[in-house]
């Protein structure tokens, strides 16, 4: 099936930011500030020993300045200037284009001025600086599926960028936010389709919500999985892994049953918020065991290669009359782990995906390519393409479904490592990430 393509809504009006560059060299208390006028001396940058080209005059948001100087004219006084003259480039930025499912919104926090400490290049947060703004994210996804190697498509998605635009008013969600998911599922789409549709409503018409938003989430799997078995046109034997985002204002939930990954990307580093469900896993065999279930070849019963799933009931038993939804005896379970997460100017986005793009690529590789793309154009739809390509050139073999979610207007900047040393030869700070990772796997 070729990959669906998605419209561009045009250029946007380009908005730059003036920088202040604070050079502290390690090296002395010389302290430099560029003034751009071509009548003055070009000094030299003590921190890098190197020159930038005279047409790198401008300093775009997310760029950094490897300084523009010359040896001869350093000395021990301190030279002071100001950044003035600034030309934006002649190009135009294009907007990211809109989510054909979700309505995107762009906040005034996304022209928030940004400090660039030169060096190991870092965004400086409010408390560094003594202020007091919090960080606002804003929401900008994207989305791509493919059947794959498989002869049927059962995976679904959904992604809503503007929740309270598409609740409408009468909602109580505390706070503007976001909402996500993947459905994988199996034995047919009937389940990965319901739980799509009504997944969000059963959140938002539970009573745990706004109070206890985890508990709300937990009852919404496990009504989603009882409405399911009860709807008579639905093939109640087929069924579905399921993952869910939900963002409000900084706070994001992220509530997994299955084998769906999501990944933060923090400065680079994948961090995992969910956990692989198989069958196979210390904890998930332990608890399969004690309701005397058995895990044969890295299968529940020898039927299901994940130990929580909605749907499914031919392998399920419904509560009796006084019981309770979570007290199941079943050793395949509907009930999701919940990890919530503050975000912070530190996280750049979230990669949520099904097992086939995670079968054939490690969680730190996704997010290394999903930056590289991001680098490039900013788009997340994008970014979630070509997250799908690599896995069909890895040969992989099931569904595929990527949704990217970007919680900032700009690309996520570059990660230098500082120059303190003079090695001959240095790894950059995500093949550092990728050692580490293989390290950890040992």
């Amino acid at each position: 099936m070729p990959l669906k393509g998605f419209p561009d809504t045009g250029d946007c009006s380009s908005h730059y930011i003036n920088h202040k560059c604070n050079l502290n060299c390690p090296s002395g208390s010389t302290r430099f500030m560029l003034e751009n006028s071509p009548t003055l001396p070009q000094p030299y940058n003590s921190c890098f020993g190197k020159t930038m080209a005279p047409e790198n005059n401008y300093l775009g948001a997310g760029a950094i300045s490897e300084g523009s100087y010359k040896k001869e004219n350093v000395t021990g006084e301190e030279k002071v200037g100001t950044l003035r003259g600034l030309k934006p480039p002649s190009s135009k930025i294009g907007r990211p284009p809109r989510h054909c499912a979700s309505s995107v919104q762009l906040s005034a926090a996304a022209a928030a001025e940004l400090e660039l400490d030169v060096g190991l290049l870092s965004i400086k947060s409010a408390s560094d600086e003594g202020e007091t703004t919090p960080f606002i994210p804003i929401f900008r996804s994207g989305s791509c599926s493919e059947i794959g190697a498989k002869p049927f498509m059962e995976d679904e998605h959904i992604c809503i960028d503007n929740l309270l635009e598409h609740l409408g008013s009468a909602s109580e969600l505390p706070s503007p936010g976001a909402f996500y998911g993947v459905f994988d599922g199996h034995g047919g789409s009937d389940a990965a389709v319901f739980v799509r549709e009504n997944i969000l409503r059963f959140i938002v018409e539970d009573a745990h919500l706004p109070i206890c938003t985890k508990e709300a989430i937990r009852g919404a799997f496990l009504r989603a999985d009882y409405a399911f078995s009860d709807a008579d046109s639905l093939d109640s034997s087929s069924g579905t892994t399921a993952l869910t985002a939900l963002i409000l204002g900084r706070k994001m939930l992220v509530a997994n049953a299955g084998d769906c990954r999501a990944v933060l990307s923090k400065r680079g580093k994948a961090i995992e918020l969910s956990k692989d469900h198989k069958p196979d896993s210390v904890s998930e065999r332990l608890r399969i065991e004690s309701l005397g279930g058995v895990v044969y070849d890295g299968y529940l019963n020898g039927q299901l290669s994940v130990a929580r799933a909605l749907g499914d009931w031919h392998m399920k038993k419904k509560a009796g009359p006084g019981d309770s939804l979570l007290s199941s005896s079943c050793p395949l379970i509907a009930e999701p782990e919940v990890h919530e997460v503050i975000l912070s100017e530190e996280d750049e986005f979230l990669i949520i995906g099904c097992d086939g793009l995670w079968d054939v690529m490690s969680s730190q590789c996704a997010v290394m390519i999903a930056r590289r793309e991001l680098a490039v154009h900013n788009d997340p739809c994008r970014c979630s393409k070509e997250l799908v390509r690599e896995a069909l050139r890895r040969d992989a073999q099931d569904n595929l479904t990527v949704v990217t979610v970007c919680f900032a207007a700009d690309p996520p900047p570059r990660i230098e490592v500082p120059r303190r040393f003079n090695f001959k030869r240095s790894i950059s700070a995500e093949g550092l990430n990728l050692l580490q990772e293989v390290l950890d796997a040992k």
